[in-house]
């Protein structure tokens, strides 16, 4: 901050998960460090940062994976759907100022996490971009990427 004195946008995307159907605890906890802990503590550093500047662009990626439990990374389901309310209460706090706060709310994208290549719900890591910077280049306040996972989100909220 003291080279550049100001910050205009920040993108955090913390996020690790693994499947642990026997509830390994320290499997659960490094989970929850990374995506609870480290989470907030970037998140609450940064939108410290644009208050104090009145102004700045906080961009969060959450995950769809946040809106139902899932019994086989229950801490990851868990730890995503804190990210998701947290950013919900950032975006009711900034109201009314110059912050602006976006969550990208993608499914499963084809990366080493997803482990799931060639699967219909498996989305090209390309295509994901593209719809991420479209949203954030028009400030969004949620954008659920892609299609699909827009219906299946629409689905999980109203009928689950």
């Amino acid at each position: 901050m003291s080279k550049f004195g100001h910050l205009d946008m920040a993108i955090i995307c913390a996020g690790v998960g693994e499947l642990n159907p026997k509830l390994e605890l320290s499997t659960e906890l490094a989970t929850l460090s990374v995506n609870v802990n480290g989470w907030t503590n970037a998140i609450d550093s940064i939108y410290k940062i644009f208050e104090d500047q009145k102004s700045g662009h906080l961009v969060t990626i959450t995950s769809v994976g946040g809106l139902q439990p899932t019994p086989m990374a229950p801490s990851y389901s868990a730890s995503k759907a804190f990210q998701i309310n947290y950013t919900k209460s950032l975006q009711q706090k900034s109201k009314g100022t110059t912050v602006v706060v976006t969550e990208i709310r993608p499914g499963l994208v084809n990366t080493r996490m997803a482990k799931g290549e060639g699967l219909f719900w498996v989305m090209p890591l390309d295509k994901v971009t593209n719809k991420i910077i479209n949203a954030i280049s028009h400030k969004k306040t949620l954008k659920i990427v892609t299609t699909r996972w827009r219906i299946i989100n629409w689905v999980l909220k109203h009928f689950m």
